[in-house]
């Protein structure tokens, strides 16, 4: 299974509810992002929001492999670095698939009862790590996972917001792999919550505040 499960993680088609989030990109778009900005939009993302989330799998997976499982630090630094609620609902509603997922998988195993603990419910790279765990995933493997599954989403949300050619898509993550390395070296140096990294893009936060309030959407964030 540990080789299988760095593939299924990145798996857009894992029935985890990851088709109802758009990594930002719903929101930006309905801001005035046009198409010709969505790679800068990646690289923007993969040096903010994206290293924290990274990083805060990677802690929330070491802190899986250890006895007892406590995720509370690792969940409060990351809900501290995700000020805008409407995100950190999002990140809960994500959670609540993986944590369906890694329950189904192994109930018993200590880093999934320990999830039913957390109140309020764990964000999502706190699940991701306890589902690592589960799966035998290594932590670079499950931060690569967690990077790529950033790029997909937004360039297969691309698809539906900004149609033009797909190929774009690819092209786009092809790209942005320099910056996506410096992303998972960085969050893998991360060995604490306290050192987990606070970088918040302001006009991130505004437009899903923004998004919280529209009647219509395709994307819950």
């Amino acid at each position: 299974m540990a080789l299988l499960a760095p593939y299924l993680l990145a798996d857009g088609r894992l029935p985890v509810g990851a088709h109802t989030y758009s990594a930002g990109l719903e929101p930006a778009v309905a801001a005035g992002l046009t198409r010709a900005q969505i790679p800068a939009l990646l690289r923007a993302r993969l040096h903010t929001t994206v290293v924290t989330e990274a990083a805060a799998t990677a802690l929330a997976l070491r802190a899986a492999l250890r006895a007892p499982v406590d995720f509370a630090p690792v969940q409060e630094a990351l809900a501290a670095r995700t000020p805008t609620a409407p995100l950190r609902e999002a990140s809960a509603a994500l959670g609540r698939g993986v944590h369906r997922l890694a329950r189904r998988l192994d109930p018993d195993h200590p880093a999934v009862t320990a999830l039913a603990r957390i109140r309020p419910r764990p964000l999502r790279p706190v699940t991701l790590g306890a589902l690592g765990a589960v799966l035998g995933v290594g932590e670079e493997e499950l931060v690569h996972g967690v990077v790529y599954d950033e790029l997909q989403t937004i360039a297969s949300a691309a698809l539906k917001l900004l149609p033009g050619d797909p190929l774009d898509s690819v092209a786009w993550i092809v790209a942005a792999e320099a910056d996506a390395a410096r992303t998972v070296t960085e969050a893998l140096a991360v060995r604490t919550p306290a050192e987990l990294p606070a970088r918040t893009p302001p006009l991130t936060e505004q437009w899903a505040l923004e998004h919280d309030r529209r009647e219509r959407r395709l994307f819950l964030a």
